[in-house]
């Protein structure tokens, strides 16, 4: 059994451990959540082998500092061919995309770049094996109000705003483009495809999973089940049951974020009596 359970409490040098609470795991099954120290964003998880024979997705979940600016990534990586790539991508990705000397200018750029480079350095380290392992990912990189969402390959990311899924990046190049395969890599390319936009009081939460939820669930329907609770690990655990109870075949993964705009306006500065004039 591979579930990765370890990847918010095992963030690394690079990032801040994230607080975690509730946190559940049954070997076949985990979820967990955390919320941020402002009140501003909160999170929940959920992974679930399903009805296949071994588990192939790995999520991340990361916050950082970087020139006194906050950043929070948030990532799925859906395996096939074995697990080595998926886990490849939640061990290294996001730790390069901090370290890319561009991250903070240039983030698109950066991410792009990142990703190519991540895939490269899993071909070479997978050269002396027979193995041909490949993975998915849909990422979300929030740096300070904004927002940049990357795909690359089947898994998807649904962007709720006003109560409706009304934005999302999600693989229109799914058999073209993914992570290793290193036998095919004349046909594929890790390059993903990135959508960016300012945080705004719309905004309610995202959804990022593996295509064991998306296979099963639409857009719309992923959203109307993640409102209905309050606390996004509760989301994000009936959005892997109802891919399981509609008869879902694969590994369900899937990371709920929500916004708390309350938080956020009252954080906000007061306008003066001068701006107001």
């Amino acid at each position: 059994m591979m579930v990765d359970s370890g990847a918010v409490a095992e963030a690394g040098a690079a990032a801040n451990v994230l607080p975690e609470k509730d946190h559940v795991q049954d070997g076949d099954y985990v979820s967990g959540g955390w919320k941020s120290k402002d009140g501003k964003l909160s999170c929940g998880y959920s992974s679930f082998r399903g009805k296949r024979a071994t588990m192939e997705d790995f999520y991340d979940v990361k916050s950082s500092k970087i020139d006194g600016q906050t950043i929070n990534l948030f990532g799925i990586f859906d395996g096939h061919g074995g697990s080595r790539a998926a886990e490849y991508l939640k061990q290294h990705l996001f730790e390069n995309l901090m370290k890319h000397p561009q991250f903070m200018t240039d983030t698109k750029l950066a991410i792009s770049e990142t990703y190519q480079k991540t895939d490269s350095d899993f071909l070479d380290a997978e050269s002396n094996t027979l193995r041909d392992d490949g993975s998915t990912a849909s990422t979300a990189v929030l740096l300070g109000n904004h927002l940049y969402v990357a795909n690359v390959g089947d898994s998807r990311t649904v962007v709720s705003k006003a109560g409706k899924g009304t934005w999302r990046v999600a693989g229109v190049l799914a058999m073209s483009r993914a992570f290793g395969n290193r036998l095919l890599k004349q046909f594929v390319v890790a390059e993903p495809e990135i959508q960016e936009q300012d945080v705004n009081d719309e905004l309610e939460l995202l959804i990022l999973a593996s295509d064991g939820l998306w296979d099963v669930v639409p857009n719309e329907d992923a959203v109307s089940l993640a409102r209905m609770e309050e606390e996004p690990e509760a989301a994000a655990q009936k959005l892997t049951e109802t891919a399981f109870a509609r008869g879902s075949a694969d590994n369900i993964t899937c990371i709920v974020v929500r916004f708390h705009h309350e938080k956020m306006n009252v954080d906000s500065p007061s306008p003066s009596a001068a701006d107001q004039n």
